[in-house]
């Protein structure tokens, strides 16, 4: 685990800057803190050795460098903060547009539970790398040598010590980081797990419940919480230890110093004003030192997951044409092939399909049978194995897949709503929309007598199956694009709920090109062609 990842520079430019700043305040502070000693060294000397020698300008001298130490410590705390909230920003805005670049299937195959840890709690732990370990790492640079250096004009024999008893303390931190890597690991993977699992949970209660299954889940939860709470307590041992093991490093050395010290003062072969000064700066060259190993463990979790999403940001982009220019024609589909990673059966095998423009195509065909995976590959998600598919003639792998987008319509089983107004779920179809442009999409889709003012719960919660799916087809209405896709618009409708829902429909498909995944026989009325799917070739 490295103490910088160089990766850092280079998808967060605000770490450069804080990098900048942290040498430059690091430098002072040590410059400071040698004059501070200074004047501490030469005050205490001159009331011990007593006579009538003044020793204010030594005070008045201590008091502002003790003040400038202050401003600069407040300085480098307040820049800290700062930056890691930027750095944390970048980091997950990075993020999110990649997840987005990347597609659902990615998304499907990384775990959305995973992706939800990755950019809320585990990019959030970076704060404890740039507010304290970082921080520390590079005083744990500077004010060694700048101290070492002034030590060295003034005692070289304690230089000597320092220059052999220094080295000692990053490489038993090295150790000791090798050691907590694998756990710190294993601690993220546990909570992404139980974070996963969790979530997974929570969405799928309903169903766990009507089939009995609750009750099971509770003791899977119990056992990811434990090996959750194991590894985490592993973590902190590890912590624990090998501060106690720099503690007592750091705590050796200085005594050596000071027994050197002490003996030289009673032979007369040291001044007292040259034994305090190293006195006081000796502990002050080892303090970063040991402050770096035990914020160490602050710092791992953090790069654990800035590992991670360093990981998802170099992942390679599914291939994409650059044509923006859409054409008008038939959507074809020729001898589709589409596979998904650790199944053994192909979702699509040699498919071919013609969806005529104007035209409505039901497709048909039991669960498995591939029709959610036709959507999926209209929609640019998944990308074929093998075959094409044209609009217009135009392959669409030439086409941009925003531009392409841009003329999809598309209304899944389950339409996803955000905590907000319903009129702002309806303006995800289209963000640019007016309110009057909102008011009629609505309409269109029998939502006339709600009002768009309404607030909704995480997840569209305070709407009915039915009213849901029409907030749905009214986001279809008000992106008024020349082709919709429905994936089983009337799914777990009650039968005034499936009616009104397909009164909409029928106002929706009209004059547009229309391919319907159906079941049910009311659905199927509505096209004009369709095509039963059973694991065969059709056409």
């Amino acid at each position: 685990m490295k103490p910088l990842d160089p990766r850092l520079l280079r998808y967060a430019r605000a770490t450069r800057w804080f990098l900048v700043a942290s040498v430059a305040l690091g430098t002072a502070s040590a410059v400071l803190l040698v004059a501070q000693a200074t004047y501490l060294a030469s005050a205490i000397a001159g009331v011990v050795a007593g006579g009538d020698r003044d020793v204010r300008p030594e005070l008045i001298g201590l008091a502002l460098v003790t003040l400038g130490r202050a401003v600069l410590a407040w300085a480098q705390d307040t820049i800290a903060h700062r930056t890691g909230a930027a750095v944390i920003s970048a980091l997950r805005r990075a993020l999110l547009a990649r997840a987005v670049a990347l597609g659902p299937a990615w998304l499907e195959r990384a775990g959305a539970g995973n992706l939800a840890t990755l950019a809320t709690r585990g990019v959030d732990a970076l704060t404890g790398y740039f507010a304290r370990y970082l921080p520390v790492l590079i005083l744990a640079v500077v004010v060694p040598v700048l101290l070492g250096a002034r030590l060295l004009a003034a005692d070289p024999l304690t230089a000597v010590v320092l220059v052999v008893t220094v080295p000692l303390i990053p490489i038993f931190m090295a150790l000791v980081g090798w050691y907590t890597q694998s756990r710190t690991r294993r601690q993220f993977d546990a909570l992404s797990r139980l974070s996963g699992h969790f979530l997974d949970v929570v969405a799928g209660l309903p169903t766990l419940i009507v089939f009995g299954r609750a009750k099971a889940q509770v003791a899977t939860v119990r056992r990811i919480t434990d090996d959750y709470r194991r590894t985490t307590l592993g973590v902190l041992r590890a912590a624990f230890l090998s501060s106690l093991v720099l503690e007592l490093l750091a705590t050796i050395s200085v005594a050596l110093v000071a027994v050197s010290i002490g003996l030289r003062l009673v032979e007369g072969s040291l001044t007292l004003e040259v034994g305090l000064l190293v006195l006081i700066l000796a502990p002050e060259v080892y303090l970063p030192l040991r402050q770096v190993g035990a914020q160490f463990h602050a710092s791992t979790e953090g790069l654990e997951a800035a590992n991670q999403v360093f990981t998802v940001l170099e992942t390679p982009l599914p291939s994409a044409g650059s044509r923006t220019g859409v054409p008008v024609g038939a959507l074809t589909l020729e001898n589709v092939t589409v596979r998904y990673p650790g199944r053994s059966e192909a979702a699509l095998d040699g498919t071919s399909l013609v969806v005529r423009p104007g035209t409505v195509t039901a497709l048909t065909g039991p669960s498995g049978a591939g029709k959610s995976t036709v959507l999926s590959v209209l929609l640019g998600f998944v990308p074929p194995d093998a075959g094409r598919v044209r609009i217009g003639g135009t392959d669409l792998a030439d086409l941009d897949p925003s531009s392409w987008r841009s003329h999809l319509a598309w209304v899944p089983q389950r339409p996803t709503l955000i905590a907000g107004t319903i009129a702002e779920n309806i303006r995800l179809g289209r963000p640019d929309a007016t309110d009057a442009e909102v008011a009629a999409a609505a309409a269109d889709a029998d939502l006339g007598g709600f009002a768009l003012d309404r607030t909704l719960g995480e997840d569209g919660s305070g709407l009915s199956a039915g009213e849901r799916q029409r907030v749905g087809l009214a986001r279809a209405f008000l992106r008024n694009a020349p082709i919709v896709l429905l994936d089983e618009p009337t799914a777990n409708l009650d039968g005034d709920s499936e009616q009104r829902v397909l009164a909409a429909l029928r106002r929706l498909v009209e004059g547009r090109t229309a391919v319907v995944v159906a079941h049910r026989p009311a659905l199927v009325s509505l096209a004009d062609h369709v095509v039963r799917m059973g694991g065969v070739r059709v056409a």
